[in-house]
């Protein structure tokens, strides 16, 4: 029963920021839990490896080459679907800047990828679940920076903070047609977004994070994609509202 609870057979799942990553690791994982999933990037190529990924292991899976902080390409791209069971916004962006030295168009374009782009997917996925009335689920990607302040932050930390308000507003307003909304705050996850160009540099940064969580590893971008899977599935139908903090131990809000 417990693993019945987690197959996602028949039903239709997007992601966005599938090409690499996070989001690649979710569209694969919800592909074999059993989902159609339509993977959404801006980057081409990244987004035909995941598809042959996915076909590899027998998925089933439809690709959007598409631009998130475009509405009109998100709506569309949405709007294909036949209905829509589980929504996964993970499409994002790093930035870093003291605040001192942060400038407006470093804040636009982070708040365009990682809030607007994230309100985006949430409200065409949204509209479709309504229309359709069979509920659903979905996942926004937060982050640890929610948690704790750090230096450099400001635009990234902000954006995914908007995230969670809107994850919780949301999960308010659309809880009694059985859509959930809930989010995910990863800690430190080796991904192509926190590679450092100087490979002394980055064994550096993933020995420090490393010291900081209690399993004293760094994560992966499979351990955030089994935390969506959880939300995406049947075995979380009474949570909404809800942060999922796979995040090493790092931060232990109340």
């Amino acid at each position: 029963m417990a693993v019945k609870a987690y197959d996602l057979s028949g039903r239709i799942a997007f992601v966005t920021g599938a090409a690499s990553g996070i989001g690649r690791a979710c569209a694969v994982l919800l592909a074999q839990a059993g989902a159609t999933v339509h993977a959404a990037d801006r980057d081409a190529q990244g987004l035909h490896e995941t598809a042959t990924l996915i076909k590899a292991q027998g998925g089933a899976t439809h690709i959007h080459h598409l631009d998130v902080t475009d509405r009109v390409q998100v709506r569309q791209a949405v709007a294909s679907c036949e209905r829509l069971d589980v929504m996964a916004a993970v499409a994002g962006i790093m930035h870093s800047s003291p605040v001192l030295e942060t400038r407006d168009e470093d804040l636009d374009r982070v708040l365009a990828v990682n809030f607007k782009g994230v309100l985006y997917a949430c409200q065409e996925a949204a509209r479709l679940m309504l229309a359709r009335g069979t509920g659903g689920s979905i996942v926004t990607m937060a982050s640890g920076a929610v948690d704790t302040g750090g230096p450099g932050l400001l635009c990234y930390g902000a954006a995914k903070a908007a995230v969670v308000q809107l994850t919780k507003t949301l999960a308010t307003e659309v809880g009694r047609h059985g859509i959930r909304v809930n989010a995910v705050a990863p800690g430190w996850i080796r991904t192509p977004m926190t590679d450092r160009p100087d490979t002394g540099a980055q064994a550096h940064t993933e020995a420090l994070m490393s010291r900081m969580s209690p399993l004293r590893r760094v994560g992966e971008p499979e351990d955030v994609a089994h935390a969506v899977l959880h939300l995406a599935s049947d075995a979380s139908a009474f949570t909404t509202g809800q942060i999922l903090r796979p995040n090493g131990g790092v931060a232990m809000p109340w």
